[in-house]
């Protein structure tokens, strides 16, 4: 008899302890995480309650796919900076990060936080195991810095009766950014950037894009190639996609309210179909007949939609592609380089040195130094020996918005008050 009631006095203790560190995991978990803005924020879960609206209006797509819980994207938790940013102000940029991308996303963002004017939301999502990583470098950065943006840490999150088909889509978590408009309910509008992007241009001049926007476009990209003959989707696509070449999602502007008021057509209604109803029976459908996953999927949608879409140049989304086999993107060639997109892995490589240069010298930047003495002139010097390289014969595009860029930052730090 004993036996019994030491056993169930055990199984009580370990059921009350196990409820307190849930409990503490969730709520009480003392993070200083503010963005260098002073904030101290704790873990916290998004509840649902908060959000009863969300989803209400949803439709079924065809055959009753997609999300089964209309709710599965409120049920996260995230780590989320508080600051002196004010939100009405700023730009939001997003980025998504797994594997081995810790650095790389860093380097990203020091591009994007040391050139741009306004403050910037960044929306960071990641591998729980990433995050603790993340907080600890950031908040490494010296004030100057860290007083222009705030951000928020989210773990990867996907529909889910169907997370591990979205997960393993191309790339691990590539396919997150098709969410983006379903998680970031209160966001109205956002930049999107594949981890191995790098700004040469302040993000407020792409940012700027919205005005542009006609009553029907919600989104900017730029071609995945400029030349038909030799563009991937034109010869070898086994799917719809949109206008001569098709788009690369690598670098994306969109205006997520419109994003979730449209119907969209599409070849497998006769209605149009909201954004969450449209992904699951488009992947249904194609997922045999795709190669690059989510920018497959996105070439689609815009294929059935082109008027939703401002196709931007090529010098907003500057990949091997544009110099490979010679230089091939005229408006880089105009105005020089405003973003450059590192695909295929050319900033861990020797396959192409003048992108990986331009990799090292933002990541080996110090901050606290001047960066056209520290930054632009070594950079100059490095990509001086890499002209035996196509790319590397270009070199002058790499540099040409970079050298405007830096020069406008070091002319607002002399001013008075700084920015």
């Amino acid at each position: 008899m004993r036996r019994y009631i030491r056993a169930f006095l055990v199984c009580m203790l370990f059921a009350v302890f196990s409820a307190l560190y849930v409990y503490s995991k969730l709520f009480y978990s003392d993070l200083s995480v503010g963005g260098g803005l002073g904030g101290k924020t704790f873990l916290h879960r998004a509840a649902a309650s908060q959000r009863s609206d969300i989803g209400q209006e949803t439709r079924r797509g065809p055959d009753e796919t997609g999300p089964g819980d209309q709710h599965w994207y409120t049920r996260y938790i995230m780590r989320k900076a508080e600051g002196r940013v004010r939100t009405a102000a700023a730009m939001h940029l997003a980025v998504v990060a797994c594997g081995q991308r810790l650095e790389e996303t860093l380097t990203m963002l020091k591009s994007a936080v040391m050139l741009s004017i306004k403050p910037l939301c960044l929306h960071i999502f990641a591998e729980d195991q990433l995050h603790a990583s993340f907080i600890e470098a950031l908040e490494s950065w010296p004030s100057s810095f860290r007083c222009r943006f705030n951000y928020t840490l989210y773990p990867i999150t996907f529909p889910h009766e169907n997370a591990g088909e979205w997960k393993k889509l191309f790339k691990p978590c590539a396919s997150q950014r098709l969410f983006l408009p379903l998680i970031l309910k209160e966001v109205d509008s956002l930049v999107y950037v594949d981890s191995d992007i790098l700004f040469l241009q302040p993000v407020d001049a792409l940012w700027s894009l919205l005005a542009h926007f006609n009553a029907t476009q919600l989104a900017a990209m730029a071609p995945e190639h400029e030349e038909p003959r030799i563009a991937w989707y034109s010869r070898f696509a086994r799917h719809p996609y949109y206008g001569r070449t098709g788009i690369n999602s690598g670098v994306m502007l969109m205006n997520m309210t419109r994003i979730r008021a449209t119907y969209f057509k599409n070849d497998m209604t006769s209605v149009g179909l909201r954004w969450e109803e449209l992904l699951m029976p488009l992947l249904q459908k194609y997922k045999l007949n795709m190669t690059w996953g989510d920018q497959d999927l996105l070439n689609i949608i815009f294929h059935h939609n082109p008027e939703c879409l401002l196709e931007v140049p090529c010098h907003w989304n500057y990949r091997p592609d544009h110099c490979i086999y010679g230089s091939n993107c005229g408006s880089a060639e105009e105005e020089g380089i405003f973003i450059l997109h590192g695909n295929r892995g050319v900033y861990h490589d020797l396959k192409q040195p003048a992108f990986r240069a331009v990799y090292d010298a933002i990541r080996q930047y110090s901050f606290r130094e001047d960066l056209v003495s520290s930054l632009l002139v070594p950079l100059e010097e490095e990509l001086l020996k890499t002209t035996r390289s196509y790319c590397g014969k270009s070199h002058v595009l790499f540099t040409k918005r970079l050298a405007h860029s830096l020069a406008n930052v070091n002319r607002d730090a002399q001013r008075p008050h700084g920015r």
